[in-house]
């Protein structure tokens, strides 16, 4: 469905993003793995076109993204990182406005916004002020309303930062129950456990370049399914086995404290970078 052809962007003398290649196929949901500052941002803004490309091309169902087309950018939907909800304005008349933008009518305005705020379980908040709602209370709002015209892509970034566990629990729940209903979603995130929960696959960026792409569990298997931890001269080191028999045997011949555990996506970032994705 997203078909991304050396997408880059230059500020001056720094590039964002180098490149970047990748495609995501209708219905899946894909991640963008990485430390801040990695690019991720940007990705995103240049794709819903609220920042120019220098270069590449962004091309959706076979036509090439234009921030003139008007009709293109209405397929997309986009969270973003920050909270830009109106809140001096309900629940409710958050999401009139956004359909009124879209240019919905009203009949199926109200439809529509009835039937997202009972998918977020605020419709006995409908008409409570924003200002009064929680933090994880206003992403979900931020979600419905990116939403509210019936995208075929949905841009969540960075949609749980700033959330406390429970909170970005219950956000994961939320995000799955569209993951079920077939929406193509590109999440970014630099929460490990969060794109092992959710994504299909994962896509790990570090300055602005694309550094491996597959599932979770495929790229997990590149390193090792089960990392070693041990102290030695001073340091914390990790080795990495396909199996925990493995894993153990190795431990087995070393002095002082160990720790066998499965590997996930952060070992396989610092694998291939050397650096923490962090989170």
């Amino acid at each position: 469905m997203l078909i991304i052809n050396d997408l880059t962007k230059k500020y001056g003398s720094l590039t964002a993003v180098d490149k970047l290649n990748m495609e995501i196929k209708k219905g899946e949901f894909f991640g963008l793995l990485g430390p801040n500052g990695a690019g991720k941002t940007t990705t995103v803004k240049m794709i819903s076109t609220l920042t120019p490309k220098t270069d590449g091309d962004i091309i959706i169902d076979n036509n090439k993204m234009d921030r003139n087309l008007t009709a293109m950018k209405k397929r997309i939907g986009i969270v973003p990182q920050q909270n830009n909800l109106e809140n001096e304005m309900t629940a409710w008349e958050n999401l009139e406005l956004h359909g009124c933008l879209y240019g919905m009518e009203k009949g199926s305005r109200r439809k529509r916004i009835e039937e997202l705020l009972d998918f977020i379980k605020l419709s006995d908040r409908s008409n409570d002020l924003v200002r009064t709602f929680s933090g994880g209370m206003k992403r979900k709002l931020m979600i419905s309303r990116a939403l509210m015209h019936q995208p075929d892509l949905l841009l969540l970034d960075e949609p749980t930062v700033g959330l406390d566990a429970a909170a970005r629990r219950s956000m994961w729940n939320l995000l799955k129950k569209l993951k079920n209903e077939g929406l193509t979603v590109l999440l970014t995130t630099h929460y490990i456990e969060e794109a092992e929960t959710l994504c299909d696959r994962v896509g790990l960026i570090n300055g602005g370049s694309l550094v491996e792409m597959d599932t979770p569990e495929k790229l997990i298997e590149k390193v090792g399914n089960f990392v070693v931890e041990y102290f030695d001269n001073g340091e914390i080191r990790e080795d990495f086995f396909d199996t925990r028999r493995d894993a153990a045997m190795f431990a087995a011949d070393l002095k002082g404290d160990t720790k066998i555990r499965p590997s996930n996506l952060e070992d396989v970032f610092i694998k291939l970078t050397n650096e923490r994705v962090g989170g």
